[in-house]
């Protein structure tokens, strides 16, 4: 064996041995662990009126995050590391396109209009409301460091609203029309808050002019429309395709292997032509759920619908329990001075 190559082997087995460390092991099986009792204590408590799954996977985060702070004598209570990459791409694709794949379109386009309307603008009041608010905010007390563009993107962030807890307390066989609408309003709302906040920053503030309010509308209806027709294309060539390949038929897991595939796809072609994948994803499994489901056998059918069912609520879970672990992150603590804490708080009160 030549020397190079030998050192090849040597420098990917360092790599390999960096990444499957004792700390990942650990820390994999500590949430792997936690997972499961959320699972288990949220099953326990499924009738109770003052908890629910998503109240358990909180006070479990913040517990784990106690303990690993305790365990490290303060120095942090990281475990694993959380960007905005395993979010974006990992976590929050399946839950976005479960929530299309699940949803009742009978319901969800006879009130299509009036989620528009609270999830559309009344997201950009909002975003409006609020970028003004914290200019105001920080401005008296002195923060003139943050630009134009900060201010719009604190404004984009948090007008996003979660209608997660609201679901929880609400039927969709008893009150279908308030939980479509609130379903719809919630999933158009985060659509419409990511896809803002990704206008802000492809944009250039530098040259202000009078045209801006209007080349900024212009990019978020160019991102809206053209990231909703990418789903909506895709969505349909999966349909077309597994119609067309009768093969897949002769095996259940052939048949459910395009339809993850082809799902993620959507995602992440459209991050790949800097669009919204939120939004593409989400249409997509609208269309799925329409026409490429319908079109696979029934065995394929209940296993792709409690795969993605599945898929979402894992990942739902372990956003939960990162949430309040990163709540005790010592390093952001000892980062964020008093301005900066009583500036946000005030900004979050203000809402």
């Amino acid at each position: 064996m030549a020397p190079h190559e030998t050192l090849q082997q040597l420098s990917a087995l360092k790599v390999s041995a960096s990444f499957l460390n004792t700390s990942t092991i650990i820390a994999l099986s500590v949430f792997f662990t936690l997972l499961c009792a959320c699972i288990i204590i949220g099953h326990l408590i499924e009738e109770n009126r003052w908890a629910n799954e998503s109240i358990t996977a909180l006070l479990l985060g913040l517990c784990a995050g106690g303990v690993v702070l305790l365990a490290s004598k303060d120095r942090s209570s990281h475990l694993l590391v959380f960007n905005e990459d395993l979010f974006f791409l990992y976590l929050l694709p399946p839950i976005i396109f479960n929530a299309g794949f699940q949803v009742k379109k009978k319901q969800f386009f006879k009130n299509f209009t009036t989620m528009l309307l609270f999830g559309i603008c009344g997201t950009v009041i909002s975003f409006y409301l609020i970028s003004v608010g914290a200019f105001s905010i920080f401005k008296k007390m002195g923060m003139t460091s943050l630009r134009i563009q900060d201010f719009l993107a604190i404004g984009a962030i948090l007008s996003a609203t979660d209608s997660v807890c609201t679901l929880q307390v609400l039927s969709q066989d008893e009150t279908p029309f308030l939980y479509s609408i609130v379903f719809g309003e919630g999933v158009v709302n985060d659509a419409t808050s990511i896809v803002l906040f990704n206008a802000i920053q492809s944009f250039d503030f530098n040259n202000i002019d009078g045209t801006v309010a209007l080349n900024l509308l212009g990019t978020f209806l160019y991102l809206y429309f053209t990231s909703t027709a990418l789903g909506i294309v895709l969505g349909l060539l999966s349909a077309y395709i597994i119609k067309t390949l009768y093969f897949l038929r002769h095996s259940t897991d052939r048949e459910g292997a395009p339809m993850m595939l082809m799902a993620y796809l959507s995602c992440i072609l459209a991050e790949l032509l800097n669009l919204s994948g939120i939004l593409t994803i989400f249409f997509c499994g609208i269309i799925m759920s329409h026409y490429t489901w319908h079109n696979v056998t029934e065995s394929s059918r209940i296993t792709t619908k409690h795969a993605f069912a599945t898929i979402s609520f894992i990942a739902e879970t372990f956003i939960f329990l990162y949430v309040f672990m990163d709540a005790l992150d010592i390093d952001k603590w000892k980062a964020s001075n008093a301005r900066n804490i009583f500036a946000v708080s005030s900004t979050m009160f203000s809402l």
